[in-house]
């Protein structure tokens, strides 16, 4: 019994009888009787360059249709110098793929401005063993296989950025950076998010407040730090307590020493660690601090997820999905060769349950 013909796909003739490889365009030269330049040229639609005669189209085009020719997406990137590949590196310890980790929305803005742009992602995972540091000086070679890089992360190697950025790679940090010189970043507005957090604490009363950070000089927490200076230039005094582990030096028997003399608002930063954040509610509930009665407490961010339960903090909330899809704008436009701005991103302030009357306002 014969069997049926399978039928051809309107518009693209079928491949000859028996053929497995896919035709290439030196084929299609030699049965147009014309250069595999030209073929090149005519399939591609290129009109600059060296005139082509409408028949030499023709003939290249009707020998392309008779061989089942088409393009090979990845011949064609090659020939552009370009793969449409956009890297994601992370310098945390475990690469952000959990949902309740604190960069797992800005991977949900990466994911879909790239989709909108045509772009695929490679996650460069060799950090989750340790971080950049931990695999050598060149740890950052192999983000080069895509077009450009996007990176995540407090503590971020300078130098090998640098090189990346000497060389002239495509590079975005997601966050304020200072070094290397020339790094392009995208951030959220972090000054004035913490002035506008101090401003309604302020608002309510208090006028002795102390920030309680992490021992860096990462621009995010600086950022932070200035907004809540500026905040309270006009209204009160504030100090700052700076620790590498507030865990272990935020006691209770500090806060305590901080009321007696006249403090009546704590502000935390926040950071990938959540450690301040964490430490200032614990120190409050061993020291039997009852918030906002007894002081009010605030968090220059959002809480993190396995501390999400009781109150919700006053403080303000980071567009990390806005932030996400900025970055890849940004690096889109420095793969294409083009200026890369971005606006700082402006974060939303959140009332919270946190923040009240200081003690004995009522009295006044």
């Amino acid at each position: 019994m014969e069997e049926p013909r399978k039928r051809a796909r309107p518009g693209r003739s079928p491949a000859p009888a028996g053929r497995t490889a896919r035709p290439r365009q030196a084929e299609v030269a030699r049965l147009a009787g014309v250069s595999q330049a030209t073929v090149s040229l005519v399939l591609a639609d290129k009109r600059q360059g060296p005139a082509i005669s409408e028949e030499t189209r023709r003939k290249v085009l009707e020998a392309a249709r008779s061989l089942g020719y088409v393009p090979d997406p990845a011949a064609r990137r090659l020939a552009a110098a370009r793969n449409n590949l956009l890297g994601v590196f992370s310098f945390t310890a475990t690469f952000p793929t959990d949902v309740q980790h604190s960069y797992y929305p800005f991977l949900v803005g990466v994911e879909r401005e790239a989709a909108e742009r045509g772009y695929d992602l490679v996650l460069f995972t060799g950090s989750s063993t340790g971080g950049a540091g931990a695999a050598g000086p060149d740890a950052l070679s192999r983000v080069r296989l895509a077009d450009g890089c996007l990176f995540l992360g407090r503590h971020a190697p300078v130098e090998e950025l640098g090189r990346l950025v000497a060389d002239g790679f495509p590079v975005v940090h997601l966050g304020r950076r200072d070094e290397p010189a020339g790094l392009h970043w995208v951030g959220a507005d972090y000054v004035s998010a913490a002035r506008e957090v101090v401003g309604h604490l302020a608002g309510l009363g208090h006028r002795r407040m102390v920030l309680i950070r992490e021992d860096d000089e990462a621009p995010a927490s600086t950022d932070r730090e200035r907004g809540f200076a500026e905040g309270l230039e006009a209204v009160g005094h504030g100090s700052v307590f700076r620790s590498a582990d507030p865990e272990r030096d935020l006691t209770p028997e500090r806060l305590r020493r901080w009321l007696a003399d006249g403090v009546t608002a704590f502000v935390a930063e926040e950071t990938d660690t959540g450690a301040a954040w964490r430490a200032l509610r614990r120190a409050a509930a061993d020291a039997g601090i009852e918030c906002p009665r007894d002081a009010s407490l605030a968090l220059l961010g959002s809480p993190p997820a396995d501390l999400a339960d009781g109150p919700e903090p006053t403080g303000f909330d980071i567009p990390r999905t806005r932030l996400g899809a900025a970055a890849v704008r940004m690096l889109a436009a420095l793969v294409a060769g083009e200026e890369a701005t971005e606006p700082l991103v402006a974060c939303t302030f959140r009332p919270g349950a946190t923040s009240g009357p200081p003690p004995g306002a009522e009295d006044h």
